[in-house]
């Protein structure tokens, strides 16, 4: 399992915790994108319709092959920054998040739809690591 890592970006991530966390979930490559948030803009725009920068996006391959890579994670360096400092942890620990976030939508899982599952495995993820609260449990306590 690898992360192939396009970093377009200054920041420098840890990319061992990352690699950590693929190895644990998954045994496919991976390819990572770091970027700002007009490129990221224009993705959610070209795939999801929304006129918006976000702060991660998930592509899944299709096929089930092992040989293949699992997806590409894209993640906006610019919300790294923002999100952290507002929230108090490091950057590196707002990538973690994001990119957990990003590995279990390639794997499968959908907040949107499902019953919970993806937001208990990140909860589950989040305490095996040591992160501070996941993305789904800071949306859910906005609505």
């Amino acid at each position: 399992m690898q992360i192939y890592l396009d970093n377009q970006t200054d920041f420098q991530p840890d990319t061992a915790l990352l690699n950590t966390i693929a190895q644990h979930l998954c045994t496919r490559d991976v390819e990572l994108v770091l970027t700002d948030d007009a490129t990221i803009a224009a993705l959610n725009a070209e795939h999801r319709g929304k006129e918006n920068p976000t702060d991660v996006l998930s592509f899944p391959l299709e096929g089930d092959m092992e040989h293949l890579p699992l997806g590409s994670i894209v993640i906006s360096i610019h919300h790294v920054t923002r999100k952290a400092k507002e929230l108090g942890h490091t950057e590196n620990e707002e990538l973690a998040l994001l990119f957990i976030h990003g590995l279990l939508h390639l794997l499968g899982y959908d907040h949107e739809t499902d019953s919970g599952e993806m937001r208990a495995k990140e909860k589950e993820l989040i305490q095996t690591f040591d992160l501070p609260e996941s993305l789904i449990v800071r949306t859910e306590e906005k609505l």
